[in-house]
């Protein structure tokens, strides 16, 4: 249409300048639509920049009639003036664009539209307690006035200007400026046009350069080495697990059965044409759910499924804190899998890692330029083990920052428990650390009091919202009162790892046993602290790894003591107090060392030993599941009483486990040697036949098939002062499980 002449550009020089050197602050304030007052009246002024247009021309939504702009700066600014609407209506328009190559597109202008972030939005952020910060901040698709596209929003106080860029712009961080939303440190801009499956990262104009970084509220991630984030609507699947939840709610988790099985879903099983593929998320729920619901587990916990760069650590370097790894598929593949879980009975806990997070140049080191995330001075922001950044837990949008993200897996994964790495390292100021290297809290101490404070307040926001959730915590030193209530002086979890009973009953394990009566109190120790947590009682990952071997080559002896020890410490850990994790791999007897990178030795299957020890895990977890003395009282010490404990010589430990119901009680016998006992005598809570529930030396687990025929009846002998006692056999390096059976 033909060109009439254009008055004088209603933009002021210097924010002309600012839009096209890309450091306008609020390019709202320059750019879209803007009331304007002239000699002749009131006019709409449409100020639109886009660099790698041709020509522009404005179409009003009343008239469909076009308004050509006129190209004011050569780098793409453009300017139209035009009559303004009856009465105080909107001024609605699209901009017909046609570029350098001749192509022609009819757009919406995304500086014409509203702020989608309300105050009070922006209150709770600046206050630490916006717990769905998620649905704010990030890139959401979303309709505004019936026009479709993704709003984004990040927080960069200390930048001097924030874009979002992609192939959409051709990453040109001088297209799509965001808005600062006044002092609250909150960037953001509606792009209309875009859907699902765009490619993106936000581009950062510091006081130093300019930064390229993926967004931390990302839904889904680029598949490593790529680093961009990706628009992922994670609203739309469907769930189908609405009865496990209902159920989950009103669960006593502490008085019940949890046997846990870790995976690592890299290297549980390999597939595809070369068997060195990754499994997706939909081909593990197929394959790993049956087989974990076969062996009788009652969750199974996932190593980081956040994504992460580096596959060697394991996902532990969490960059994507809201984004499910892209190695496995796509973010509704892993609602599925946990989907699946819920519908077959099992639930699923998620490792998760506040404590530290990696340097990656794209991730939140040096977010806007500044230490936004991380503390400052090394000596409280740097990890000297890991060669991390430790996050700044006294900052309020720090502490939103982690908490609404564990409720986020909760609220939008339907997760069931998250189990915090390394919370020691959080918990000490000079964790890791050399005199010199750390700097005290503010009363002198070693204490890292911002954050006991997050991990309290983290803890209280959880169960609060939701109720049946479980918080574990990976916790190795001697702080009181990890897994009690906040309200009584505690750090609120619902369990802690017992790392000390692990490691004291791998050591006396490995030990010949004919030594092992040198090191007995290394197997009574436990009971001293068995109550004064609610323990979980794990053989994790770490555990068989790093030159550590295998749980079976940690074993001592020959191969048949090796098997035989390993079924002992099965039995043994299923008898003892505390809910129970084992790694992968661990249940068939992996004779290697675990290797991310490989899949685990499913061959072994094949021998009658590895199935064995299989047959015994799904058995024990059976038996544990069934007897409620073995779970019912697991924190407690009416729950437990030594039959004796004191037979060092024999290497002989037993006990009795009681549930809530003192009468119902299992008696565990083991014996830590290879030489048979017969006619071992321990003391019975009563008269009566007490039947041999498991026997970890069964023929079916490739043992010696020496027992007691099915049982044995209590005698009127006293024995250690008690008046009814059993004259049991006891199998090589065996545990026995006995229970009165009442008439």
């Amino acid at each position: 249409m033909p060109k009439t002449s254009q008055p004088k550009p209603t933009v002021r020089a210097g924010d002309l300048e600012s839009i096209v050197r890309a450091e306008c602050t609020d390019p709202f304030q320059v750019l879209g639509p803007h009331r304007i007052e002239r000699k002749s009246g009131e006019c709409i002024a449409v100020r639109a920049f886009l660099p790698r247009a041709k020509e522009i021309e404005v179409v009003p939504h009343g008239t469909g009639v076009p308004v050509h702009a006129e190209r004011i700066h050569e780098a793409g600014f453009f300017e139209a003036l035009l009559p303004p609407p009856a009465g105080e209506a909107a001024f609605e328009y699209r901009l017909r664009v046609t570029y350098f190559d001749g192509h022609t597109e009819e757009v919406f202008d995304p500086y014409s539209f509203p702020p989608l972030l309300s105050d009070f939005d922006l209150h709770l952020m600046g206050e630490g307690t916006h717990f769905e910060k998620y649905e704010k901040l990030g890139a959401h698709v979303r309709k505004v006035n019936g026009t479709s596209g993704v709003h984004f929003a990040v927080w960069a106080p200390n930048a001097r200007r924030v874009s979002v860029v992609g192939d959409f712009n051709l990453w040109d961080g001088r297209a799509h400026a965001l808005r600062i939303r006044g002092g609250s440190g909150i960037w953001e801009l509606f792009v209309p046009g875009l859907d699902e499956g765009l490619i993106y990262k936000f581009e950062i104009l510091t006081r130093s350069g300019i930064l390229l970084k993926a967004d931390p509220y990302g839904f889904s991630s680029e598949l490593r080495p790529k680093t961009a984030s990706i628009v992922a609507d994670i609203d739309r699947y469907e769930w189908h697990d609405a009865d496990w939840c209902v159920a989950r709610e009103k669960r006593d988790w502490l008085a019940a059965p949890i046997s846990i099985y870790e995976a690592h879903l890299g290297s549980w099983r390999r597939g595809g044409l070369t068997g060195k593929s990754w499994l997706s998320y939909r081909e593990l729920a197929e394959q790993m759910v049956p087989y974990v619901k076969k062996l009788g587990y009652t969750h199974i916990e996932l190593m980081p499924v956040m994504e992460h760069p580096f596959d060697a650590s394991w996902g532990y370097q969490t960059l994507g804190y809201f984004a499910a790894t892209s190695r496995f598929g796509a973010p509704a593949d892993l609602m599925y899998f946990i989907d699946r879980c819920h519908r077959e009975g099992i639930g699923v806990i998620l490792d998760w890692t506040p404590a530290h997070f990696p340097r990656d140049a794209h991730g939140l080191a040096l977010f806007d330029g500044t230490h936004l995330y991380e503390h400052a001075d090394p000596r409280k922001g740097a990890h000297p083990d890991w060669g991390t950044l430790v996050f700044n837990y006294g900052r309020n949008e720090v502490q939103n920052y982690l908490i609404s993200n564990a409720l986020f897996w909760m609220d939008k994964y339907h997760v069931d428990g998250l189990r915090v790495d390394a919370v020691a390292s959080m918990l000490y100021l000079d964790y890791s650390r050399k005199p010199g290297e750390w700097i005290p809290n503010p009363y002198g101490g070693r204490e890292n009091l911002e954050a006991v404070a997050f991990i309290k307040r983290l803890n209280e926001v959880v169960h609060s919202r939701h109720p049946g959730v479980l918080t574990i915590a990976e916790e190795s030193t001697a702080w009181p009162m990890v897994s009690r209530p906040t309200y009584l002086g505690g750090l609120g979890f619902s369990l802690k790892w017992n790392l000390g009973w692990m490691h004291d009953t791998l050591d006396y394990f490995s030990h010949d046993s004919i030594h092992r009566k040198f090191h007995h109190n290394r197997m009574t120790f436990s009971m001293l602290y068995a109550f004064t947590e609610n323990f979980v009682l794990p053989f994790s990952h770490d555990e068989v790894v790093h030159g550590k071997r295998s749980m079976l080559g940690r074993m001592p002896g020959d191969p048949w003591q090796q098997f035989a020890n390993l079924r002992l410490l099965y039995g043994y850990m299923c008898g003892h107090p505390g809910k129970k994790l084992l790694f992968m791999g661990s249940e068939f007897g992996q004779w290697i060392e675990w290797n991310h990178d490989q899949s685990l030795d499913w061959h072994l299957l094949d021998y009658d030993a590895h199935r064995g020890v299989q047959n015994l895990v799904a058995d024990l977890n059976r038996l544990y599941q069934s007897e409620p003395s073995l779970h019912e009282v697991d924190f407690d010490w009416h729950g437990f009483e030594w039959l004796d404990c004191n037979d060092a010589d024999a290497s002989v430990l037993s006990f009795l486990r009681r549930g809530k119901n003192p009468d119902d009680c299992v008696l565990v016998v083991s014996n830590f040697t290879p030489v048979p006992r017969q006619d071992y005598r321990v003391w019975a809570p009563g008269p009566g036949y007490y039947a041999e529930l498991l026997n970890t030396d069964a023929g079916i687990y490739g043992g010696s098939n020496m027992g007691n025929c099915g049982g044995v009846h209590a005698e009127p002998v006293p024995w250690l002062g008690h008046e009814y006692s059993l004259r049991l056999t006891l199998p090589p390096l065996s545990a026995l499980f006995l229970k009165l059976q009442r008439a």
